[in-house]
């Protein structure tokens, strides 16, 4: 029985190593169970060998790619070089292909994400909770080189000075920042720092504190522009906000000199205002004045000259006859006169009387002939009826 196993086993195995022979051709013995079960058990195996193979193929065909995220890049090494030449180095976002470690490393770059460098050299120690509270640590008498940081100002004060940077890979020079420096985030601090102690040996304390803060800070940017430059960092600068703060020990005294000087300030520009309001009201009315002034004058001397043309025009007449003209002229007067009076009194005049008029004052008014014929015309007007219209 052993005999006829051994044999079938070596015929299975003939047949599977040549791929011609099928497995149904085997020898078996009718009645052998044995191994009737052993070529079940060997087909499940190759079977699970064949699943195996698949799936370790595709295993291996998907290792070799990657994915690249919007937000980044990637840069190829084979054998620690990067593989391509200037911007085909860089891998844009998608689906890309390499061979698996060690023949090729993936560096990936992040290009969008906002990274941010402090300077807190010239900074006094704080804490993180100090920091998110916004608190100042306690002043002390004298200042703590070592644990304090500072720097000296133009004018020779110590001035406290803290600087924070954000800024964005440029995807186009991501490489010169992530290979051409060993550790390029130290770097920039470093040109941070420098930047803060540049800025500080061109202005005085006082420019740097209050007086002249945006020129203090504008001169950190430049600096900070001006070594980013030539070291070809290859980074985009968002912001930079500078911080100066005079040391803790007089920061009080400090704040009164700049609340001083700010009312002072605000005082002269309220008096500026004043100044300039008053004096564009008196040019106001001065103007006004003029312009009345020359107008009553023109009109003035349009009068006058009327005046003087009417008098030249009668003086031929008053020089034939002065006593009729002086008639004329009178009675003219008088006429102007009498057309506003309500009463008038007319007295002859004789010669050797003499005649005096007495007038009852506390007596009632008499309403005169005038007054009475409008009242009366008034009544009348009322009393008629308006005419009937006919169609």
């Amino acid at each position: 029985m052993s005999d006829k196993l051994e044999k079938s086993i070596q015929e299975l195995k003939k047949g599977r190593s040549g791929r011609h022979k099928s497995v149904s051709a085997i020898p078996q013995a009718p009645d052998d169970a044995g191994a009737r079960a052993l070529n079940e058990a060997l087909d499940s195996g190759f079977k699970i060998v064949k699943f195996l193979i698949v799936g370790l193929a595709v295993a291996f065909l998907y290792s070799l790619t990657f994915t690249v995220q919007p937000d980044e890049i990637a840069v190829k090494l084979r054998f620690g070089k990067p593989v391509g030449v200037g911007e085909a180095q860089i891998l844009k976002p998608g689906l890309h292909w390499a061979f698996p470690y060690p023949i090729d490393e993936i560096v990936r770059i992040s290009v969008g994400q906002s990274r941010t460098v402090v300077s807190s050299t010239g900074w006094f120690p704080t804490t993180p909770e100090m920091e998110v509270a916004r608190q100042l640590p306690d002043p002390t008498p004298f200042l703590r080189p070592g644990i304090e940081g500072y720097v000296i100002s133009s004018d020779g004060n110590v001035i406290h000075t803290k600087a924070t940077m954000k800024y964005r890979l440029n995807p186009n020079t991501a490489l010169d920042y992530e290979f051409g420096f060993s550790n390029p985030t130290n770097l920039l601090q470093s040109i941070l720092d420098n930047a803060i102690f540049f800025a500080a040996t061109h202005h005085t304390a006082e420019e740097a504190i209050y007086r002249d803060q945006i020129a203090f800070n504008e001169a950190v940017r430049q600096r900070v522009y001006q070594l980013v430059t030539d070291h070809r960092l290859g980074i985009s600068i968002e912001t930079i906000d500078v911080q100066t703060m005079p040391p803790l020990s007089v920061r009080d005294s400090y704040d009164l000199v700049l609340s001083a000087q700010q009312e002072a300030r605000t005082t002269v520009n309220q008096a500026e205002a004043y100044a300039r309001t008053t004096v564009n009201a008196a040019q106001g009315q001065a103007s006004t004045i003029l312009a009345d002034g020359v107008t009553r004058s023109n009109q003035i001397v349009r009068i006058m000259a009327s005046e003087a043309n009417s008098f030249s025009e009668q003086l031929p007449y008053f020089e034939m006859n002065p006593m009729l003209f002086k008639e004329r002229l009178m009675a003219e007067t008088m006429q102007t006169i009498l057309t506003n009076a309500d009463d008038t009194f007319y007295f002859s005049q004789r010669e050797g009387i003499q005649r005096e008029l007495r007038l009852q004052l506390n007596r009632e008014q008499i309403k005169s002939q005038r007054e009475k014929e409008k009242e009366e015309a008034a009544a009348a007007a009322t009393a008629t009826p308006p005419p009937v219209r006919r169609r």
